[in-house]
């Protein structure tokens, strides 16, 4: 079944677009939460919390590409949870890729104000832009989807080495494009 008629039968409210939308995209969904998370019954749950707000979203939402738009909803579900229970529990490949970022990124803390951080993401966005497609598949397996760095790697078919310098580079870049860019000082 197309996205275009699952998003049809959400409109129609019928149950099997959540039927059709997890057996289409529930393994991308899944993989986010898992990566964020790392606690099978957590994952879980955000998955049906996924389905839920996808549920909630479509209509009015026509959502394009629809695997971005429920991974992107899995991922900030997974994200507050992980905020959630981050004082219970640490879980070190979350923390690893958000503690290489902020030699990049300013802290959250810092950026309080909603216009502030849409333009942060504006910003990073603009930079992305202008990576290669490898340079930008590596940082977006490693960051986005939270992928350790061996298996983003391997996913782009690159050694470890390789992959750990290229995101090295990379990370350096968007410094100093966010610095230019006056979004970190």
């Amino acid at each position: 079944m197309t996205d275009s008629e699952i998003i049809d039968l959400f409109f129609e409210r019928s149950e099997q677009a959540i039927t059709e939308l997890a057996e289409k995209h529930g393994g991308a969904v899944r993989h986010v939460a898992w990566n964020i998370l790392g606690d099978r019954q957590d994952a879980e749950e955000c998955v049906n919390d996924t389905w839920l707000g996808a549920w909630n979203s479509i209509p009015p939402s026509r959502p394009d590409p629809l695997r971005s738009f429920v991974c992107r909803i899995a991922r900030n579900l997974a994200t507050k949870r992980y905020h959630a229970n981050r004082a219970e529990k640490r879980n070190s490949q979350y923390d690893l890729a958000l503690d290489e970022l902020s030699e990049c990124i300013p802290d959250s803390q810092s950026v309080e104000e909603a216009c502030e951080a849409r333009e942060l993401a504006a910003g990073i966005d603009r930079f992305l832009d202008t990576l290669s497609y490898e340079d930008r598949f590596l940082f977006m397996r490693r960051y986005w989807y939270a992928d350790s760095l061996p298996d983003a790697a391997r996913m782009a078919g690159m050694r470890y080495g390789t992959a750990a310098v290229r995101l090295h580079r990379v990370k350096e870049k968007l410094k100093q494009h966010l610095q230019k860019e006056g979004l970190l000082v």
